[in-house]
């Protein structure tokens, strides 16, 4: 459910929309029916006035059956890219042009880019969270500056009246739905700009190589390409797994990835499996974890195993708790402390259980030992051993405004270099394997080819 609540630029929604939210809006009582004309009225000409639109939408577009439906007749009328957060992705299918994936701290650098650069940003059943915002301060600058010229600002779609002007300041709040707005057939100039993005900033990661380790990455995008989006569900656990799984994977469908993206809990993604394909057990249930979040809630093969619930298990073993040595590395100088793994063998501790299971260590195995996976009956794990010290790319510091962003470019030779910028919104450090980090990676290959190639 959307009721709406806005700031500055509600008019975004085809007239339809009124029939499902006006008498739900209307039922809250905050805005007279005056201030609500005014507001809607104000909104459309903004919506119809906006050269570099962008909506953001979170999981209240997925609340309601019919959220993705009208988002996407929405997003096509007015020609309006669409950005989602986390909980949001699958509320507008990726593979449409006007896609721009999920935007944030770990989104992708064409989604902030067009955030930063728009002049009017419509968040529908969003919060502003402080993994979407970074610098409040700094968050969608030319929006504001266009709200103060009446020509722009930010729109607050939001079922809850107390996220209202608590994180991002609006304009006007406004609960119902938009007036008629105009039809665009295109916006060439905002969207030759974002194709711009979009082709310089990509999500990017150092490739894998046959004779070296896995990539994390390159094993979320091959498992994107194995499954049927329409009967797919996805969940996690909590940490870097969380973000590469939401990065390359391309989402379609709503409600097709499951993951504790607001508390953050660890352990989430197998009980949250085993409970999806109870609930729907002609889907395709993969639960893709890190070693360390599957290790909470690992008993839980024993359920699997005795209702022989279907659920299919990923582990990437990166034998670290990744998202915590990586803000160790950046902000600490590498000062590790609690949080490498020593993990049981995963595959004998589920064969134990009854689960089926496998580890897969080389690259070239990774497509065979994903389609096994897929095809085979009742609970299966697979472990895949990847590269440590993997970094979740692009990534926003904390503190820092969404424009400023580490990214991977395979093209650059030195650490921590700033580009250029090609815009006043437009500053990123480019990150890539150092030499030293490359021999580490050797030394860590030998090792475990020592180790009988178990990735132990």
């Amino acid at each position: 459910m959307f009721r709406l609540l806005f700031a500055e630029a509600l008019s975004l929604l085809p007239v339809h929309f009124h029939r499902i939210l006006v008498p739900l809006a209307w039922s809250q009582g905050i805005l007279s029916q005056k201030q609500l004309e005014g507001a809607l009225q104000r909104s459309a000409r903004l919506i119809n006035i906006a050269k570099k639109p962008v909506i953001y939408a979170g999981q209240g577009v997925i609340a309601l059956p019919e959220g993705p439906k009208l988002l996407k007749e929405l997003a096509d009328k007015t020609c309006i890219p669409v950005t989602t957060t986390v909980q949001g992705l699958g509320g507008f299918d990726e593979l449409d042009e006007k896609s721009l994936h999920m935007l944030g701290m770990h989104g992708s650098p064409y989604a902030n880019m067009a955030i930063q650069d728009a002049d009017l940003v419509i968040a529908l059943g969003a919060r502003f969270d402080d993994r979407v915002t970074g610098n409040i301060a700094k968050f969608a600058p030319q929006a504001k500056a266009a709200a103060a010229e009446k020509r722009g600002g930010l729109i607050h779609f939001e079922i809850m009246p107390k996220n209202i002007n608590k994180v991002v300041q609006t304009t006007e709040a406004v609960e119902r739905d938009v007036p008629l707005v105009n039809e665009k057939a295109s916006r060439p100039e905002w969207f030759s700009q974002i194709n711009d993005w979009k082709k310089r900033l990509p999500f990017a990661y150092e490739k894998e190589t046959p004779d070296g380790l896995i990539k994390p990455q390159s094993v979320i995008e091959k498992l994107s390409n194995l499954t049927p989006k329409e009967r797919t569900i996805i969940t996690t656990g909590v940490g870097q797994h969380q973000m590469w799984t939401a990065q390359p994977f391309r989402w379609r469908h709503p409600r097709t990835m499951i993951t504790s993206g607001g508390l953050g809990t660890m352990g989430f993604g197998l009980p949250a499996a085993i409970g999806c394909k109870v609930a729907r057990p002609d889907a395709l249930v993969i639960d893709i974890n890190g070693d360390a979040s599957f290790s909470m809630t690992l008993t839980e093969l024993s359920t699997a195993a005795q209702f022989n619930i279907g659920v299919k298990i990923i582990i990437l073993n990166n034998e670290e708790q990744g998202m915590v040595t990586q803000w160790q590395s950046i902000f600490y100088e590498d000062r590790f402390a609690h949080t490498h793994q020593k993990n049981p063998d995963f595959v004998k501790l589920s064969e134990a259980m009854g689960v089926q299971a496998e580890r897969c260590i080389a690259p070239n195995d990774v497509e065979t030992k994903l389609k096994w996976l897929i095809e085979s009956d009742g609970p299966v794990l697979l472990e895949i051993v990847t590269d440590k010290k993997v970094p979740v790319l692009p990534m926003v510091e904390a503190g820092s405004t969404l424009h400023e962003m580490r990214v991977y470019d395979e093209g650059m030779s030195a650490l921590g270099l700033l580009h250029p910028a090609k815009s006043p919104y437009e500053t990123y450090t480019l990150i890539y394997a150092t030499a030293k980090e490359k021999a580490r990676r050797a030394k860590l290959k030998i090792k475990m080819e020592a180790a009988g190639r178990t990735g132990r």
